[in-house]
């Protein structure tokens, strides 16, 4: 297609609104711009967070959301003509890459930073412009099916390696992941790739079994289970199974309060804990624990582009497994889908196809 002609996309006009399918003039791309056919794009909670729970964008609506998109570019701005023709994967978070914070190795928190689907119009679409700088592209012949199930590296697989990466987990160390959906099934089979030893909590039977056979060295369902009773099966674990008694890493990434709430009780003395989860409400922790334990707490928005040949090397080498873990479904069918996620009825992380 011709850069600046109509496109079909989805548009988000109000919250809790059904998005309305629409075709819009997208810009031709301008000299730091792609325009990047949609080969997929993931179906992140965030979005749900958008459209269901009122969690306020950076652009007005109405908006194009999704922010896990792989694809082809279909037109490049001058300074990135080498890109023309290429499929490639859309980091969720796209730093300018020249101001101070980027240059010093911040570009997540560039005030010039894109995030599709929050910033600008995203993937549930057929078309987006994206910046082009921080583009990753990955091998060229890559078919329209393989690029559809890289999209989940644009945020769920990248972001939980950013997380992973960041608390400098090391082999033989002890892991504990709090929700093994979405980002948390990729960090397990993540932090098991690095030679980390890997705990899991969740609620779910169905996938607490499938990340057993994918990276996790122990599970634990933990439905119903207070703060405190999730702690001590937790040290009683470490304990059996001779494990270290400090330096724990733990990982929140079931976005909920509860887990949460979990998560910061199991910290122990030199605890890592990184809150890749969001859950939009408030939370109570006694937050002296971090003094007490002389532990940290660190946040993680999205994973610097520099990074994503790491992650597609996880992908390619299958020390990470997409496929289990996916669910594929056509664009038109997006308010369906949103609507069964909303509802905790889809056990894979939906992919929409246009």
């Amino acid at each position: 297609m011709k850069p600046g002609t109509k496109v079909v996309a989805w548009e988000m006009r109000a919250v809790g609104e059904p998005l309305v399918r629409t075709e819009l003039q997208l810009r031709a791309p301008g000299p730091d711009e792609a325009l990047v056919r949609v080969a997929g794009c993931g179906v992140c909670h965030t979005d749900l967070g958008f459209l269901f729970e009122g969690v306020p964008t950076r652009h007005p609506l109405p908006l194009v959301l999704g922010h896990e998109v792989a694809g082809v570019v279909e037109g490049v701005g001058e300074n990135f003509a080498q890109l023309a023709g290429r499929p490639v994967i859309v980091p969720a978070v796209l730093p300018c890459g020249r101001c101070a914070q980027c240059v010093h190795g911040r570009g997540d928190i560039c005030k010039a930073q894109v995030f599709p689907g929050n910033d600008d119009h995203g993937g549930f679409a057929t078309h987006l412009v994206v910046p082009a700088r921080g583009l990753c592209p990955v091998a060229t012949g890559t078919g329209k099916e393989d690029l559809a199930r890289l999209s989940v590296t644009a945020d769920a697989v990248s972001t939980a390696f950013a997380a992973v990466r960041k608390s400098g987990l090391a082999r033989g160390e002890f892991a504990v992941f709090v929700g093994g959906g979405g980002v948390g099934g990729f960090g397990v089979q993540i932090a098991a790739a690095l030679g980390a030893r890997v705990l899991v909590l969740d609620v779910d039977d169905e996938r607490l079994a499938l990340l057993a056979g994918h990276g996790a060295s122990w599970t634990l369902n933990v439905r119903g289970l207070s703060p405190k009773d999730v702690r001590a099966k937790v040290r009683d674990l470490a304990k059996a199974e001779k494990l270290p008694a400090v330096e724990w890493r733990i990982f929140e990434t079931s976005g909920t309060a509860e887990g949460q709430q979990a998560a910061f009780a199991l910290l122990v003395h030199g605890a890592t804990l990184g809150i890749v989860g969001f859950h939009p409400g408030d939370v109570s922790v006694r937050l002296s624990n971090l003094m007490a334990f002389a532990a940290r707490a660190e946040g993680t928005w999205g994973c610097p582009p520099e990074w994503f040949p790491a992650v597609l090397e996880l992908v390619e080498k299958r020390q990470v497994a997409l496929e289990p873990f996916l669910e594929f479904f056509p664009l038109e069918s997006v308010n369906d889908v949103l609507a069964k996620l909303q509802r905790h009825e889809l056990r894979r992380r939906p992919v929409l196809i246009p």
